[in-house]
């Protein structure tokens, strides 16, 4: 008799199972409304484009003849990258541009011990150098085309001043004008950095510190036994994020010089912004986007391979 009541009072297992099943079901679908905002985003902005230009990288089309103008070339796009010279000068001028990622990392990370360790009001500075970073681009631009100017700006002036009676016209010229975008790009780049480098720096034990004090350690000792190796983490994602970044400037040479003079600013998505939107080639400016997404890509999987040699964790 009891072993009939406790059967008659016990919950059957499949119902508990489909219940258990449902339950799960509504919290999934429940997860997937919340994130199918984001996921709709990320789709339609930046997961197809990438798909349409690499399919676009292999066709001949100009976007104003409608879908029907479309003529596949297959590799022929990529061919004629190997020919054309402003391409090429373009990845010089990359390559070249990237010699800014180690001056101003050098540059912030002395800004950043001297900060830390040397100097009062450390909120200021902070500031200071990161207003820059913050800025508009527009408004940064006006400010060096003021300071570049050949023949009255506040630089040339100097340089008069201390006996060079033929300055050189920076933005003007086509031997300088890399040279003036790469000082500006440092000059905008040092807050982000230094920034970066101080909280890396903040998060060194003071202990080690301490003990090299008592070992009778010097400034440089130091520098190269406690904070430059437990400062490469941060100085690994910095080189990361900087090199990358330079694969993709455009703002400060379209404001300021549109690729010129005679293409020695000419970087490569100012080349493909051209060779799309201006000359309407879309499909030779993808393969341009598909070479440079290869570009960054084998850099970056190069640093990562190499940053275990270097980076302390």
């Amino acid at each position: 008799m009891g072993q009939n009541i406790e059967t008659l009072t016990k919950k059957p297992p499949a119902a508990g199972g489909r219940k258990a099943w449902s339950l799960q079901k509504g919290e999934t679908l429940a997860g997937f409304l919340f994130v199918s905002p984001m996921l709709i985003g990320v789709s339609i902005l930046v997961l197809i484009p990438i798909i349409a230009t690499l399919v676009l990288g292999f066709a001949d089309w100009n976007f104003v003849q409608g879908w029907e103008g479309i003529r596949w070339v297959g590799f022929q796009n990529f061919i004629n990258l190997l020919e054309d010279e402003m391409f090429i000068r373009s990845v010089r001028n990359n390559i070249i541009f990237l010699l800014t990622v180690p001056i101003y990392m050098l540059v912030s990370m002395v800004l950043a011990i001297l900060i830390d360790r040397y100097v009062y009001f450390k909120s200021y500075f902070k500031i200071a150098y990161f207003v820059p970073y913050v800025s508009m681009t527009v408004a940064v631009a006006v400010v060096w085309q003021v300071l570049f100017q050949p023949s009255y700006g506040p630089i040339n002036e100097m340089l008069k001043a201390i006996g060079i009676s033929d300055p050189p016209k920076w933005i003007a010229d086509p031997n300088f004008a890399l040279i003036s975008i790469m000082m500006i790009s440092i000059w905008i780049s040092i807050g982000f950095n230094l920034i970066i480098y101080i909280a890396g720096l903040q998060s060194i034990p003071k202990d080690l510190y301490e003990a090299a004090d008592i070992d009778g350690a010097n400034g440089w000792t130091k520098f190269r036994r406690i904070t430059f190796p437990l400062l490469s983490p941060t100085s690994f994602f910095l080189l990361v994020t900087g090199i990358i970044s330079t694969f993709k400037v455009f703002d400060i040479i379209a404001v300021m010089t549109q690729g010129g003079p005679i293409g020695s600013t000419t970087m490569m998505v100012w080349y493909l912004y051209d060779t799309a939107f201006v000359n309407l080639k879309v499909g030779y400016a993808s393969s341009i986007a598909v070479v440079l997404f290869l570009f960054v890509l084998l850099i970056t999987l190069g640093q990562w391979f190499a940053q275990k040699k270097w980076v302390n964790y």
